[in-house]
C-alpha cells in the first residue's frame, strides 16, 4: 500500500486552508511557503480540487482559494479521491489478476484493507482535522509560556529586578 505525495500535499493544502480560510481567501503562495510545497505543484491540485466541487477560487487583489463545503462535509477520501489518488493495497488494482491472470491467494486480504483504509478516510474529516490540530497548538501554547516564564524567572535580569524590588 502507498499513498504518494499527491493525496499527502493534497490533505495538508487543504487543511491550512481549513486552519486560515475563515477570514476569506488563503493565496496558494502563502500555504505553498508555510507547507514547502511546489506553488505550481499546488495549483495542480487545486484545479482538480475546484473541479470536484471541494474548493471555490476567487480572482483579483486579496483573491486564493476558500473551501466550498461546511467543514464537516469534507472527508480526507474526498481529497485523496479528487486528486486521483489510489487508495490500493492489491497488486492488481482490484482486477483480480495478481498471479499470472489468477487471484493471488492474499487477493481478499489486500482488498479488505482498501475496504478498511477507505472507510476510515471517510470518517474524517477536515473540521476532525482542524479540532485536533487547534488542540495541540493550545497545548503547544501553554507549554511555551510556562517555558518562557520558567526562563524569564531564572534570567539575570529578573534576579536583579527581584533584588531591587526587595530593596525598595
Amino acid at each position: 500500500m502507498r499513498l504518494t505525495t499527491k493525496g499527502r500535499f493534497a490533505v495538508t493544502a487543504m487543511m491550512d486552508l481549513a486552519l486560515r480560510g475563515q477570514d476569506g481567501p488563503v493565496a496558494l503562495a502563502g500555504v505553498s511557503e508555510r507547507q514547502k510545497i511546489s506553488l505550481s505543484y499546488l495549483e495542480q491540485l487545486f484545479g482538480k480540487l475546484r473541479r470536484d466541487k471541494l474548493v471555490d477560487s476567487v480572482r483579483g487583489p486579496g483573491g486564493g482559494y476558500c473551501i466550498a463545503r461546511p467543514l464537516a462535509m469534507v472527508t480526507v477520501a474526498d481529497i485523496i479521491r479528487a486528486v486521483d489518488e489510489p487508495l490500493d493495497a492489491t497488486q492488481c488494482g482490484g482486477r483480480e489478476n495478481c498471479l499470472d491472470d489468477q487471484r493471488c491467494m492474499t487477493h481478499d486480504l489486500w482488498s479488505s484493507l482498501n475496504t478498511r483504509m477507505y472507510d476510515y478516510l471517510a470518517s474524517v474529516t477536515l473540521a476532525d482535522l482542524v479540532v485536533r490540530q487547534r488542540e495541540k497548538e493550545a497545548k503547544a501554547g501553554v507549554v511555551s509560556v510556562i517555558a518562557d516564564r520558567r526562563s524569564r524567572a531564572a534570567s539575570p535580569i529578573t534576579v536583579r529586578a527581584r533584588k531591587v524590588a526587595a530593596v525598595i
